[in-house]
């Protein structure tokens, strides 16, 4: 395992793991909680070698945690926050790679920052933020969506029924190469062991919030960048699984083919996911640059 502490930034704590020699060249590894990029992908990057960064975002994890539903910042606030932890590392620039909500900010993070990230690895992502999608890209699967929609609803506060109600919603994310139940309960149990609570704060409100990523939907995410993207001038990788129901894979279409030079890389079987058939490819594309 990485050394994982609490590093003050924009007057919060971010709670961040690193990985391998500090003298490697680093790279950011963002998504919701730190743990969508599994310990084993980033111990085999860490290898190749780099400095492996991830960490949790504020409201996730063991980061600052206020009141995931009511935010007090913006989608731009999270921008800043990845800039200042490179300043808290000490770091001037990294390979940035964003894993879902986390590819608004390592787009973001492009544009705004451009003199902070050497290359950009896009994954399971895209150009826009929460809300309708541009007409031109395609939406989430209907299936998907009426099947999470009727899902029975657990009870947030509890473990076993939380690990439950995840385990299947990573069922439906999954792509046609298959599925790993207990890789899913594993993961599922320790977001919930993770997650800070603290006084005054609704346990289930937290735990939903740290499971799915609720905050974002409460977040001001504007305005919108899909129009600047032609202004990212860093070498970059959009990886997308091409059975990926949530965002499917049209979204990293339309990434590859509206920023400069960008160059697409498809999981065949893959869905919203990072399983270990496809680590391999992954650290090939952060190992690059």
């Amino acid at each position: 395992m990485g050394d994982e502490r609490l590093v003050a930034v924009n007057g919060v704590e971010l709670c961040t793991e690193t990985f391998g020699e500090p003298d490697a060249p680093p790279v950011l590894l963002i998504g919701n909680s730190m743990l969508s990029w599994p310990d084993a992908l980033c111990e085999r990057l860490a290898g190749t070698p780099r400095h492996v960064i991830r960490y949790d975002l504020r409201d996730t994890g063991r980061s600052t945690t206020v009141d995931p539903d009511a935010p007090g910042y913006t989608l731009r606030d999270l921008v800043a926050d990845a800039a200042g932890l490179l300043d808290a590392l000490g770091l001037p620039s990294a390979h940035v790679a964003g894993f879902g909500v986390g590819g608004w900010i390592a787009q973001l993070l492009a544009l705004d920052h451009p003199g902070r990230m050497t290359a950009l690895t896009l994954v399971a992502t895209r150009p826009n933020a929460p809300g309708p999608v541009d007409p031109d890209l395609p939406e989430h699967d209907a299936e998907l969506m009426k099947s999470l929609m009727s899902a029975p609803k657990p009870d947030w506060s509890d473990r076993a029924s939380v690990l439950a109600a995840m385990v299947e919603r990573a069922r439906r994310l999954a792509g046609t190469a298959g599925f790993d139940e207990a890789a899913a309960r594993d993961l599922a149990g320790r977001i919930f062991d993770r997650t800070v609570v603290p006084a005054g704060v609704d346990a289930a409100k937290a735990h939903r919030s740290n499971q799915l990523g609720t905050v974002f939907a409460a977040l001001d995410c504007g305005p919108r960048w899909r129009e600047r993207l032609g202004g990212i001038g860093v070498p970059t990788v959009v990886v997308h699984g091409e059975d990926d129901p949530f965002f499917p894979v049209g979204n990293g279409e339309a990434l590859a083919r509206e920023i400069p030079g960008a160059e697409l890389v498809r999981l065949p079987g893959t869905g919203q996911e990072l399983p270990p058939r496809d680590w391999d490819a992954v650290v090939t594309v952060l190992a690059r640059a």
